[in-house]
């Protein structure tokens, strides 16, 4: 098929360049021209596993275009994606300005067709119930007869940052919503190539569709803020959230995904999808108590860690300097939107403190927030030099096996505040570690090595 997308940005690209690795021809276009000359001489503005495999071999084998003219992308597809950007209003509600206004475009060029094709109109961006409606509306006013010039379709993206290839390629479902025939066969003809393995392509009404997006990622964020709770509370009764997410996640009616404690979820799916649901119940006069709640936890949460540090040194973090892994909100992305790591640097430099950061990815698009209010190291290790503490962000596989006698020489103390909960903690007191978790105990350097050493065998976990 030929296709258009609309949108260049994480969702607009991946979509792209695997419908063209499936054969499709496919351009992309934005109104960004310094993006798109970077995209043509095939460099990619974002880092995503994967991608820069299938971009490149797209773009060699001539199946993969990009424009900064609409009408040029527009022409000859058959099917027409708009993957753009949705941000939250200040009330919190989706901002569909950049949706209602290329659908306007779209429409007022399908209108001058002399012998204008049929063509189906996909939303790809995630959408409030009855965008689909309205973006129909939009178009008909521009003198085009729905179910007979196009259909508007509403086809969520379930894409995990740092997987989005993979989820692409191999989705769990994919979902379709239009109330048309002619709209669902060419849409489940299009996906058909990528659910070979048996996974389901649902086709239901326009605004159940955009209704699975929210929810879905709403009741993500609802687990992840509940288990956060949980671990809080096992810090005041002195249990083991780890013990407890095993003891929980072997029943098959919770299962094991969402369920590590942290300091919080970030990116630029979860806080505004959760927002734009919670708004969507108050513009239907419905109060959606337990989104509120979800919201509430995830910002104390995000600032955890600040609270801890500023205990920790009695209030005086005045030039002390705090060693920071991790500043993308997860690993294997350079977003830092909403990322539980600002809102601690943040924090910290509100409070004196000297933060010295390093992410594999992110560092870039951290400087283009902070400049350099921080400092950035090339390594992991450099940062650490005669800080008084380290702070773990995000869990990057790098951060997980690191030589623990190094960091523990460089450090000005050895003291360790882990968002992720990445190591064993009677491991890391024995080691001579003041180590700090989300959820589990606390063991001194200090204290009794005996005890400690029970406590390791018993939480029967490796050495880090």
């Amino acid at each position: 098929m030929n296709i258009a997308i609309i949108g260049t940005g994480y969702v607009g690209l991946v979509t792209g360049t695997c419908f063209a690795e499936m054969g499709n021809q496919v351009t992309c276009v934005d109104i960004d021209q310094e993006k798109v000359e970077m995209l043509r001489e095939g460099e990619l503005p974002i880092y995503e596993p994967d991608l820069e495999h299938y971009f490149a071999r797209n773009r060699k084998e001539n199946r993969l275009h990009f424009t900064t003219e609409l009408e040029e992308a527009v022409a000859d597809a058959e099917v027409i994606f708009m993957a753009l950007p949705t941000p939250p209003g200040e009330d919190g509600s989706a901002d569909l300005s950049y949706v209602m206004s290329a659908a306007g475009d779209v429409a007022d060029l399908l209108a001058a067709e002399e012998d204008g094709d049929y063509r189906v109109i996909v939303n790809k961006s995630t959408v409030p119930v009855g965008t689909a409606d309205r973006v129909r509306e939009t178009m008909e006013e521009r003198a085009l007869v729905a179910g007979e010039d196009f259909d508007v379709v509403s086809n969520p993206e379930f894409l995990r940052e740092g997987a989005a290839v993979d989820d692409f390629m191999k989705p769990d479902r994919v979902v379709i919503g239009t109330s048309s025939d002619k709209a669902g066969e060419i849409m489940t003809r299009l996906y058909e190539p990528f659910v070979r393995q048996g996974n389901p392509i649902l086709v239901v009404d326009e605004r159940s569709a955009e209704m699975i997006k929210y929810t879905a990622n709403s009741l993500l964020a609802t687990r992840i803020s509940f288990m956060n709770e949980i671990a809080n509370m096992c810090d005041r009764v002195g249990a083991n959230v780890d013990k407890v997410r095993l003891g929980i996640s072997k029943d098959h009616r919770i299962g094991q995904h969402f369920l590590y404690a942290g300091i919080g979820f970030g990116g630029s799916c979860f806080p505004k999808d959760v927002q734009a649901l919670h708004r969507k119940g108050q513009e239907h006069d419905y109060d959606f108590k337990i989104l509120d709640s979800v919201l509430e936890v995830n910002d104390q949460q995000r600032e955890l860690l600040v609270h801890r540090l500023d205990e920790y040194f009695d209030g005086d973090l005045e030039g002390k300097k705090i060693a920071m892994w991790g500043l993308s909100f997860k690993p294997n992305t350079d977003d830092i939107r909403e990322a539980p790591s600002h809102i601690i640097i943040q924090g910290l430099r509100e409070k004196g403190a000297e933060v010295a950061a390093f992410d594999p990815e992110a560092i870039e698009t951290t400087r283009n927030v902070f400049g350099d209010t921080i400092d950035y190291g090339e390594n992991m290790y450099d940062i650490l030099d005669d800080a008084d503490a380290l702070v773990i962000c995000t869990e990057w596989h790098e951060f997980r096996r690191p030589n623990l006698a190094d960091v523990r020489d460089r450090l000005a103390r050895p003291l360790i505040f882990d968002g992720r909960n990445l190591y064993e903690p009677g491991r890391m007191a024995e080691m001579g570690f003041d180590y700090y978790s989300i959820g589990r105990p606390h063991y001194a350097p200090e204290d009794d090595q005996e005890a400690i050493q029970e406590a390791i065998v018993e939480n029967g976990q490796p050495a880090a």
